[in-house]
């Protein structure tokens, strides 16, 4: 079973940004200072978006290219698939997922129908979910 990765979405305002990364592309790029121990082992699982201290959306990991300077880009596939928010606190960098990964939401399902995401973050910060 591949590994998943978790990511802040840094620098989205709300959901809409983050899926204006992926319109239109067939594959996207994200730049990072380290590459992951158990790289290979990720190859084939996902990258999770965090935005506002929730899961929201994951795309699969292709690969990894090492960058001049030492860098490394997580090379994504395209296509952003919401997933039912599940909170997640923040952090730098990528992050192993540890625990089952959420599921993919289905057609027509949005994640603030289930709880809004300020709120299941506000909750997480407390204790309570």
């Amino acid at each position: 079973m591949p590994l998943h990765l978790t990511k802040i979405a840094y620098g989205a305002q709300s959901y809409s940004d983050i899926a204006a990364w992926f319109a239109g592309r067939t594959r996207l790029a994200v730049n990072t200072r380290y590459r992951p121990t158990r790289w290979e082992e990720c190859i084939g699982g996902s990258l999770y978006w965090i935005h506002e201290h929730n899961l929201v959306a994951r795309s699969l990991i292709l690969g990894f290219r090492e960058q001049d300077g030492g860098r490394w880009w997580i090379d994504l596939d395209a296509r952003l698939v919401p997933v039912v928010p599940l909170p997640r606190r923040a952090h730098q960098g990528w992050r192993y997922l540890k625990g089952e990964p959420p599921r993919d939401l289905a057609d027509g399902e949005h994640g603030g129908d289930l709880l809004p995401h300020r709120l299941a973050g506000r909750l997480a910060e407390l204790g309570l979910m």
